[in-house]
């Protein structure tokens, strides 16, 4: 198949460390994926991570040869995507689309507190507690940096017990709200679901026809 777009991944692992998931089952639908890292929260915290996929998207987009730069990835890669794609890289609006899978999005928010009382990754992310007003937590929410219009594909498992499918379906609200398009998935199936899934493929395949040109 003809290249349609550039897809830089960046990998889940609670940025923790690195989960093997490589994006490399969206390749058969157009696209070239580059893989990208960031530094781990035991090297430094929020926004470090932020930074170092800027800078892997800056390299992506100069070796695309003219192709649409897309961001994506799983869990804890899904959330930096999202924050790549609607801040933009160097201004908000220059990525095509983001595709994120399974993405923890709001530290405050209830379901997700309960869930993980007793290990939460944002902690260790921002280096401390997230807590309302906190400017690190108040950056670091998915939903604080909405408007630039950039579409969005959410795929969730429904019995999720790593990060809740609510996540997903609260930011679907959000990102329609404030004028972007929005493909959200919720689906059967826990944490770090198979992409090459037939539901999972056929979802992505028809949200990348929806952004990207078909000629």
């Amino acid at each position: 198949m003809t290249e349609r777009a550039v897809l830089l991944w960046i990998h889940g692992g609670g940025w923790r460390g690195r989960y093997h998931e490589d994006g490399a089952a969206l390749a058969p639908l157009g696209l070239r994926v580059v893989s990208a890292t960031y530094r781990f929260v035991a090297e430094a915290h929020w926004p470090a991570q932020l930074d170092d996929v800027r800078a892997a998207a800056r390299s992506a987009r100069g070796a695309a040869d003219g192709l649409p730069l897309l961001v994506g990835g799983d869990s804890a890669g899904a959330t930096l995507a999202l924050h790549l794609a609607l801040r933009g890289v160097d201004r908000r609006g220059d990525v095509a689309a983001a595709l994120a899978y399974w993405p923890p999005v709001d530290p405050l928010d209830s379901e997700w507190r309960r869930l993980r009382a007793h290990d939460d990754p944002w902690a260790d992310l921002l280096g401390h507690p997230p807590a309302a007003g906190d400017p690190a937590t108040v950056d670091a929410t998915v939903a604080t940096h909405l408007g630039s219009g950039v579409p969005v594909l959410l795929v969730h498992g429904r019995d999720d017990r790593s990060v809740p499918a609510g996540q997903s379906v609260g930011l679907t609200g959000r990102l329609l709200a404030a004028g972007h398009p929005v493909h959200t998935w919720i689906t059967h199936g826990g944490h770090a679901l198979d992409l090459d899934r037939p539901d999972i493929r056929a979802v992505s395949a028809a949200f990348l026809d929806s952004v990207l040109p078909t000629g």
